[in-house]
């Protein structure tokens, strides 16, 4: 089935935090002129002539400090992340933040993932399956830095009597995200709905607090498994069946995606914290 969805968390890329630098830069000797008492001037020396471009040293950390939008802007550099777009510029102490379930495959899972991309290739349609694969239950926030501690202090809290349990996926859909910049193949959730609503609203309840945006109203829970540049919903129209044909008339009977729920993760830049469930 196709949906106009937009995907919560996939799409983001993770932010790295900045590192302060801490070695002073020596200031440069002015150069010299024609002295007025008639003495012969100094030569100024020729740098860029005596040291050849191959054994400069690199600039001192200090100096390009001095210019950190020339640093960051290759962050925003969709070449360098497949083709990705942000959603939100990256700017210096905002953190990209998004709390999620975490599913780790099984050689079975590789197995069809494998088959999936090959037929949406024979339907021109190229697509990169995800590094790691997950659930999200929020959707994609920004964080300052200084409120990193008293969030994640706040799932956890929030979190306490949220219970372990087990939920499953088997029907693929398609998602696009809000800003149409990705499409997403993914396996939407059959079983386990009720307990992830709680998480949500768990999480929501943070989301409040801290004066975020909540999840959706109508979640369609899902994992994602592949990605492409741009939206291109209506060409997965032409393969969405045989892909779902894929996973119906799996070796051993219909495949399903299950995820045993046994904690939670919240990703915040480049930090990962984890908040086990009760058992």
């Amino acid at each position: 089935m196709l949906v106009g969805y937009s995907s919560s968390s996939e799409e983001e890329s993770e932010e790295a935090a900045a590192t302060a630098q801490t070695k002073s830069c020596s200031p440069k000797c002015p150069e010299e002129d024609d002295g007025e008492d008639g003495s012969p001037a100094r030569k100024k020396p020729k740098t860029e002539e005596q040291v050849p471009k191959a054994s400069r040293l690199p600039l001192p950390g200090c100096l390009l400090a001095m210019f950190p939008e020339d640093l960051d802007s290759q962050t925003e550099d969709p070449a360098l992340h497949g083709g990705r777009i942000r959603s939100f510029k990256h700017e210096r102490g905002n953190w990209a933040t998004y709390v999620y379930l975490p599913y780790h495959p099984e050689e079975e899972f590789r197995d069809l993932l494998e088959e999936l991309l090959s037929v949406a290739r024979a339907h021109s349609v190229v697509l990169q399956p995800q590094e790691e694969f997950h659930l999200s239950v929020s959707q994609t926030v920004v964080l300052r830095h200084h409120w990193i501690q008293p969030f994640t202090q706040s799932l956890r809290a929030g979190l306490v009597h949220c219970k372990r349990f087990v939920c499953s996926a088997g029907r693929l859909r398609v998602y696009c995200n809000a800003e149409k910049t990705r499409t997403f193949l993914a396996m939407e959730v059959c079983t386990g709905h009720a307990q992830l609503l709680d998480l949500v609203q768990a999480v929501d309840r943070t989301m409040t607090e801290f004066r975020l945006d909540t999840f959706y109203k109508d979640p369609s829970f899902h994992v994602s498994l592949a990605w492409c540049v741009g939206d291109v919903t209506g060409q997965m129209e032409g393969c969405i069946q045989e892909l779902q044909g894929l996973v119906d008339d799996h070796e051993e009977g219909p495949f399903l995606l299950c995820l045993n729920c046994v904690e939670l993760r919240c990703r915040t830049g480049n930090k990962t914290f984890c908040f086990p469930l009760e058992p």
